[in-house]
């Protein structure tokens, strides 16, 4: 007769897929840091967004087939470090600042710090058993949205056709910016929770399939709007952050 302890402690193939696409994000990761130091960064950066989608997904689907785990988040929150506080600073560095004094090498370890930090805050936050933070916003930029916010001056670059166009210390400075963002106190609009009226929900269709069909065309300026576009809903909630901050202070 077979264990039924046994069977319980095995897993199937798809309960481990969500854990397989942070490996391949892993994996992504690694390789664009290696095609950065080859000099091709439209190659790497595309590796980078491609782990940003991977990380999307994974603890989505963990959730959806009930197969989360202490490992796989541990692997999940591993993994953003790398891919959005390692690698997208790796790439500035080779890209614009390798020529540059030590201040170019300073903001890049900065920016990688700040990443470390904010994903450990969040780690902590995860497992606490206070659940009264609201779920609709982030505690400070996420960390892939801080590497897609990082690596604008290269989306402009790649979509202009130039080459690295900001002054060493102005690239530095906005790497430093971007990681302070991280550990920022500031609510910043968190996706999961948004719902879309059913009567809007066409439209919204409409404007997916249209987003989708000018970052296929126009890859690189499309990164760029929507870069912008964050960066502008970071600035209107700020008033909230403002109320937040008053009444956390106020709890104290």
């Amino acid at each position: 007769m077979s264990d039924p302890n046994r069977a319980a402690e095995k897993l199937t193939l798809i309960q481990l897929l969500p854990n397989m696409l942070t490996v391949i994000a892993i994996c992504a990761g690694m390789t664009a840091v290696r095609f950065g130091l080859q000099g091709s960064y439209e190659i790497a950066v595309q590796l980078i967004l491609l782990a940003a989608v991977l990380d999307g997904m994974d603890g989505r689907l963990a959730r959806a087939l009930k197969s989360e785990s202490g490992m796989g988040a541990e692997l999940d929150s591993l993994a953003d470090f790398f891919n959005f506080g390692v690698a997208p600073g790796m790439l500035l560095y080779t890209w614009a600042l390798e020529d540059s004094s030590n201040f170019g090498w300073l903001a890049v370890l900065a920016f990688a710090v700040c990443a470390c930090v904010r994903l450990a805050r969040f780690n902590v936050q995860r497992k606490s058993e206070d659940k009264a933070h609201d779920n609709a916003y982030f505690t400070g930029v996420p960390s892939p949205a801080g590497a897609l916010l990082v690596m604008l001056p290269m989306f402009l670059s790649f979509g202009l056709g130039t080459g690295p166009f900001l002054p060493d210390l102005m690239l530095s400075l906005w790497i430093v910016l971007v990681g302070l963002s991280m550990i920022s106190r500031f609510p910043t609009w968190s996706f999961k929770t948004t719902r879309i009226p059913r009567k809007s929900a066409k439209f919204f269709l409409v404007a997916v399939a249209l987003a989708g069909a000018a970052a296929v065309t126009y890859a690189w300026i499309t990164l760029v709007i929507l870069c912008v576009a964050y960066i502008a809903t970071v600035i209107v909630m700020l008033p909230r952050s403002k109320r937040r901050i008053g009444g956390d202070r106020g709890a104290d």
